[in-house]
């Protein structure tokens, strides 16, 4: 029988595939007394071998597709596992007290771990990680349990999950991974922007997709209209094969666009650039018609791996990007890690509030090693390209003041020793405190520019923690508070002859579109796949008329109303 679940489209699309579960197993077992200790010192040994090709399985793959630091990782799980002073006890545990395996592997590795955590050394606290991953997979193979792995998945499917951090989703194999769908999140959850930027179609904010799919259940995960059937009948699967080649007739209708400049119908130019996360990334915005990138988020660089990576591995990303670009302008977020984005190797205070907390800038100015390293490599890339830089989260003009003195101060150092510098780098900050959108005026003296980040300026301006579906309804991009602070930044930077641009996800949604082109947006930078949409959008409207329906929308009482508006406006387009 079919069964439908609502949720929130994320990222355009439709895809049909086999469900594939990513979620914690559950590995809970009863410690009991066995009667054959030989059988039972075996089925351990074959829960180690099991594990010992599956991680080779896993070690050479990572290798290949991921490089040699990141295999590394599952070289050092390979070793645990051939560690006669760790497998020796669980195997005397078993037969000296005669219990199951899963009892004495966990009372052995909880000892080596307690023990390892224990130590002031680094390395040993690391091993203590290693026994745990390790362990916990040798105590799947016992209870039959299958632990996911998303990155060795060899066949068409569709991940199905309560959630993906940014590191899972930068496992998915993008071969096979045809589209996702989740119990939470919303529009701007990390996951969401990761689906636009891997352009594939996904639903969030389901609340029960885990609940309700199986692994191997035939799903269809609907990104245009937010919904997906679990085992669909042969005529819906027809009914949605008829509405993905519609799609994909009105993705080529666009595709006719993609060497065209972004202009009004009244002749206005605007930029539309794209948001990315790896190098891989600059093929979907040539793809698309990308006229360059409006936000490298380069934290991406710094996930998914155990140590920082090196100047040198940063300058060869930074480079890549912008020799991918060709001289298209390319705006560089520096390090923003904090909020939701943890790294495991870099130890921060658990907070009440992390997305209010130690994160972005404030985390960079303090760090300062961390920090000068990515601006040295930022700096030495720049001779391959058109470089700007953007610092997040900045509140006051004394954290700007302070970023930019570094930037300065690194740069001056590479100059003497040789090594070339752009000299054209523009130098701005991300908007996304209330503060600095009300100081934009003051800011505008000293920045290049200004980029809006909408997705938390609107969680912050309405105190709405934009994860939480329970006030999901305060997450509101149009409400006039919102277009007010937009206009405040828009108004501050021509007024000192300088541009803005929005980088959050309002800047690809069409009914924010013809509302921020009235309002004067200079550059509007989205997920590559929205760019050629919004082109076409953009050529029917007229910035004049546009400029008429935001200042009505100014003064207008909800989010509803502008909404109501933008829309009884564009259909007549």
């Amino acid at each position: 029988m079919t069964t439908m679940l609502n949720g929130i489209a994320a990222s355009n699309g439709i895809a049909i595939a086999k469900a594939y579960r990513l979620i914690e197993p559950d590995l809970s077992f009863s410690k009991s007394d066995i009667s054959n200790v030989e059988e039972e010192v075996s089925r351990f040994q074959k829960a180690v071998e099991t594990s010992k090709t599956e991680l080779q399985a896993i070690r050479d793959k990572a290798n290949e597709e991921l490089g040699a630091d990141k295999a590394a990782i599952f070289e050092a799980h390979l070793l645990v596992l051939s560690d006669p002073e760790l497998l020796g006890p669980i195997e005397d545990k078993i037969k000296s007290e005669k219990v199951n395996a899963e009892a004495a592997l966990k009372e052995v590795a909880d000892m080596f771990v307690t023990m390892f955590e224990s130590m002031d050394n680094e390395y040993m606290k690391e091993r203590a990680a290693d026994i745990r991953d390790v362990t916990k997979r040798v105590l799947a193979h016992l209870l039959g349990v299958q632990i996911p792995n998303p990155s060795m998945v060899t066949e068409e499917v569709i991940v199905v999950a309560e959630d993906l951090t940014p590191s899972d989703t930068a496992q998915l194999n993008r071969q096979y991974v045809l589209a996702f769908t989740t119990d939470i999140g919303g529009r701007t959850s990390h996951s969401a922007i990761m689906a636009r930027s891997m352009e594939i179609p996904a639903v969030v904010g389901t609340k029960e997709a885990t609940a309700s799919i199986q692994n191997g259940d035939i799903i269809i995960v609907d990104g245009l209209d937010g919904q997906v059937h679990i085992n669909p009948t042969p005529e819906l699967i027809a009914e949605y094969k008829e509405k993905a080649a519609a799609y994909e007739q009105q993705k080529a209708e666009w595709a006719k666009l993609i060497n065209e400049k972004t202009v009004s119908k009244d002749g206005h130019h605007v930029e539309l650039v794209a948001n990315i996360g790896t190098p891989k990334d600059v093929k979907g915005v040539i793809d698309n018609g990308g006229e360059g990138v409006g936000l490298y988020r380069t934290e991406f660089l710094y996930m998914g791996r155990d140590s920082f990576p090196t100047e040198e591995e940063q300058f060869e990303s930074y480079k890549a990007v912008l020799e991918g670009l060709e001289g298209k302008p390319v705006v560089v977020r520096t390090l923003d890690i904090g909020g939701d984005k943890e790294l495991p190797y870099l130890s921060l205070p658990h907070e009440m509030n992390p997305f209010l907390g130690f994160r972005a800038i404030r985390l960079c100015l303090e760090e300062q090693d961390m920090f000068r390293t990515q601006l040295r490599a930022l700096l030495r890339a720049s001779a391959y390209g058109n470089l700007k830089i953007m610092f997040p989260m900045i509140a006051t003009l004394g954290e700007f003041r302070e970023a930019k003195g570094i930037l300065l101060e690194e740069k001056a150092k590479l100059v003497e020793a040789g090594v070339k510098v752009s000299d054209d780098i523009e130098v701005g900050i991300m908007v996304e405190i209330p503060s600095t959108a009300v100081m934009a005026d003051l800011f505008a003296t000293e920045v290049d520019f200004f980029s809006i980040g909408t997705n938390d300026l609107i969680q912050y301006t309405m105190a709405a923690d934009r994860m939480n579906e329970r006030i999901s309804y305060l997450y509101q991009p149009y409400n006039p508070a919102i277009l007010r602070l937009v206009k405040n930044v828009v108004d501050a930077a021509h007024k000192e002859g300088k541009w803005a641009g929005m980088c959050g996800e309002m800047a690809g949604d069409e009914i924010a579109i013809p509302l921020l082109l009235g309002l004067g947006l200079d550059e509007f930078s989205m997920s590559a796949t929205s760019i050629l949409k919004a082109r076409s959008l953009i050529s029917r409207l007229s910035k004049e008329e546009m400029e008429g329906l935001a200042a009505k929308a100014l003064n207008m009482k909800t989010n509803d109303e502008v909404l109501e508006a933008v829309k009884a406006a564009v259909e007549q387009k």
